[in-house]
């Protein structure tokens, strides 16, 4: 069965890069961050409604790519992200993507630091909240309790780091497995 690692983290900290670089090094699938293309194809601005749309993209591609992944399927995001941001941007969430949030399991998360320079971009808002953000992601990956690494340094430590997180995640839990069978 494949396993889903999700990169998650605050604008601008390299997720997208990390996911390529790890989907070459495991010779498997990613899933792209849906909301740049939805967001590229709107006329102005995007509205909260636009935040589903954007999660049910996200999970539709996640879906297609899963029967191609091998061992592992890349996520560029995943619906934390959605639901932080909206609870940020609009105080709430939509009762959907709260409900996916609870139906879709990922196996790892990877929590991109902010130790990397700020690249700017249309889509990015917020150069000045990547601390906050990434205490939020923190916080709510510790608060429900998911697996996850902290993914730090620059270019090659950087994936240096991830690919030892996911290395170590997973040899740990099959250890565990194969000590119970």
């Amino acid at each position: 069965m494949v396993k889903r690692i999700a990169i998650i983290g605050p604008e601008s900290t390299g997720k997208s890069e990390l996911c390529q670089h790890l989907a070459i090094h495991y010779n498997t699938e990613w899933v792209p961050e849906y909301a740049r293309f939805y967001l590229d194809r709107l006329d102005g601005g995007y509205q909260q409604h636009d935040l589903k749309s954007i999660a049910e993209g996200q999970l539709s591609w996640e879906d297609e790519k899963a029967e191609y992944a091998n061992k592992y399927l890349i996520c560029d995001t995943n619906l934390i992200v959605v639901k932080i941001w909206s609870d940020h941007k609009y105080g709430n969430t939509d009762k959907w993507i709260e409900e996916q949030l609870h139906k879709r399991t990922y196996d790892f998360y990877l929590l991109s630091n902010i130790d990397i320079p700020w690249i700017p971009d249309p889509q990015r808002e917020h150069p000045k909240l990547r601390k906050h953000f990434f205490e939020v992601y923190k916080n709510y990956l510790e608060a429900k309790k998911l697996p996850y690494a902290i993914i730090s340094g620059i270019e090659g430590e950087r994936k240096k780091c991830a690919v030892d997180a996911i290395e170590s995640n997973f040899e740990n839990r099959e250890d565990v497995g194969s000590n119970k069978a």
